[in-house]
């Protein structure tokens, strides 16, 4: 009939997942973090570090990154929502562990998996910064000392990349949750099937 206009299908709100302050925070963490696995890369494989040249700047700008690495995180603790957020990381419920026996997938914003990661990523990243100042100012230790820290800290980044390549393949076969770290929210249908305990 003329002048009838067919109805609109109805549109669902999308769910806030993730502030600014966060997305800044996962943002810049992980720009720094590609810069220090980058160089990293530029210094121990000998093909790239011929393609690339310029050790001293390479070692420089590894040094500083890897310094810089923490900032990001300190600055995110003036922000409510991340405080928050690091409050649910550092809790795991009984859900938690039927989850990683894959019992079922009942989960609260993060999963038990998420939960580990940023526990070993926050500890991975603490250590690589002792043993990188270690190997920066040779003075702050005895030979012996700095040795381990060399030894400690390369085969640490070996295991930082292979654990962020799995984090970034992870995330690369969930395109919803790639666009909440994006946009900072979720379609609910995703939330109530991935992370049904989130919002209870």
């Amino acid at each position: 009939m003329a002048g009838t206009t067919s109805p609109r299908p109805e549109v669902t709100a999308r769910v806030r997942r993730f502030s600014p302050a966060e997305r800044w925070v996962h943002r810049t963490t992980a720009l720094l973090m590609l810069v220090c696995i980058g160089t990293a890369a530029c210094l121990y494989i000998p093909q790239l570090a011929e393609l690339v040249g310029r050790r001293a700047l390479v070692v420089t700008v590894h040094e500083w990154s890897g310094l810089l690495l923490p900032a990001p995180f300190l600055a995110g603790l003036a922000s409510r929502a991340f405080r928050g957020d690091l409050r649910l990381l550092n809790r795991f419920g009984p859900y938690d562990r039927a989850w990683l026996r894959r019992r079922t997938r009942r989960a609260g914003k993060f999963n038990a998996g998420q939960k580990l990661y940023a526990g070993w990523l926050a500890g991975a990243v603490l250590v690589m910064l002792g043993t990188g100042l270690l190997m920066w100012f040779t003075h702050l230790a005895p030979l012996a000392w700095r040795t381990g820290s060399t030894f400690v800290h390369d085969w640490l980044a070996l295991a930082l990349g292979v654990v962020i390549a799995g984090h970034v393949g992870m995330a690369w076969a969930d395109p919803e949750a790639r666009r909440g770290m994006r946009t900072g929210s979720v379609d609910p249908e995703w939330a109530e099937r991935e992370h049904p305990l989130w919002r209870k």
